[in-house]
């Protein structure tokens, strides 16, 4: 399979009460009392937009209606805040900080690649 195709984010049209159209990016899915979650975020091209956004994050039940998979929106409060929590930890089990992210460089202690920092405090002259 091709690299770039993997790098590509998993794209969907979701179109409101309204009939208006918004382009979201799957985040993630889980299985929940025998139903499917997504969440999703609306998907942003421009540098400057993806900067000023709020990380709005959506999540929306499966349903069907014959063989057409149909996104709709979780109406219980309570639903909601519980599968809140859970894409929350599922998210920071995905970007914790370990280790593995950091590389060691001759004459520095560790370069940190999820910062982009690099510590320089123990450096020999």
């Amino acid at each position: 399979m091709n690299e770039e195709m993997d790098m590509q984010p998993d794209l969907y049209t979701l179109v409101d009460e309204e009939g208006q159209e918004q382009m979201f990016e799957l985040l993630d899915s889980l299985e929940y009392e025998g139903e499917t979650y997504y969440a999703l975020t609306p998907y942003l091209e421009d540098a400057e937009a993806i900067l000023a956004d709020d990380g709005e994050v959506v999540i929306l039940k499966s349903t069907y209606e014959g063989d057409e998979e149909v996104l709709v929106s979780v109406d219980d409060d309570e639903l909601f805040d519980k599968l809140g929590d859970l894409f929350m930890d599922r998210f920071a089990e995905l970007f914790e900080d370990d280790d593995d992210d950091a590389i060691e460089i001759e004459g520095s202690d560790r370069v940190d690649l999820d910062n982009g920092e690099v510590d320089l405090t123990d450096l020999d002259d």
